[in-house]
């Protein structure tokens, strides 16, 4: 089974990239190297400069402009969360790719990080999700 989930990202500027996500409250493992930010106990994301992901990948780096090589989806605690972790990111350069969206007991909305890896944050109110025996 697996044990820990570790997402790799090119970055153009590792310093800024560590910054802008510093600034988002997002924490270091130190232990490793200073560019593996600690999603929660068991996921990571190594940030790497754009030559040597596209070294360890052996494949050209997304251009984020125009592709999206994937989004990357956080669920976090509260609507209100929500809300103030995406206007901060907004805050340090990000930008919003779409508008604020609520379907039931979700609401989410996403942005784009200082090199365009997409970002969708959300929130699920688990208290009003279908039960089992109601699907």
């Amino acid at each position: 089974m697996i044990k820990n989930t570790w997402v790799n990202l090119p970055v153009k500027s590792l310093n800024d990239s560590v910054e802008f996500f510093e600034k988002l409250g997002f924490k270091f493992n130190k232990q490793f190297d200073a560019t593996n930010m600690l999603l929660n106990d068991n996921t990571m994301v190594t940030l790497v400069e754009e030559p040597q992901f596209k070294e360890f990948a052996q494949k050209e780096v997304a251009d984020t402009k125009t592709t999206a090589e994937a989004v990357l989806v956080l669920q976090i605690e509260s609507k209100d969360a929500v809300n103030e972790l995406v206007d901060k990111a907004i805050s340090l350069g990000a930008k919003e790719t779409r508008d604020p969206h609520e379907h039931g007991p979700m609401f989410g909305r996403s942005f784009e990080d200082l090199d365009g890896h997409v970002w969708e944050v959300f929130f699920m109110n688990e208290d009003e999700m279908p039960k089992d025996n109601e699907c």
